[in-house]
């Protein structure tokens, strides 16, 4: 997996998983990624060891794929939008209708 791949994916898990994080784990994903701060950055703001930081982030990645592992959000996500992507090429206004209400409620 590459960098750009890697941070879509976390991002996709923290997207939804992050609520069930601390909200410290929550700040050190969000500088990281969101504010695109660098690790000795992160330590800075916070007073603590860049390998503090470096390991908070492998816990929270770990946790954030154990979410998944179990509940399997992403891949039902990703399921549900490729069967609404199906149906939207059916020429039906109700179908098409539908599918606009439910890609509504995401």
């Amino acid at each position: 997996m590459n960098i750009l791949e890697k941070k879509n994916y976390y991002n996709m898990l923290f997207d939804f998983y992050g609520v069930l994080l601390t909200s410290k784990q929550q700040e050190y994903f969000k500088n990281y990624y969101f504010d695109d701060l660098s690790l000795a950055e992160i330590a800075n703001i916070y007073k603590v060891s860049r390998n503090a930081i470096f390991d908070q982030l492998n816990n929270i990645y770990q946790i954030l794929e154990n979410y998944e592992q179990k509940l399997h959000l992403i891949k039902r996500n990703k399921l549900r939008n490729e069967i609404l992507d199906a149906f939207s090429k059916i020429d039906n206004e109700d179908i098409k209708e539908m599918i606009a209400k439910l890609r509504n409620v995401e």
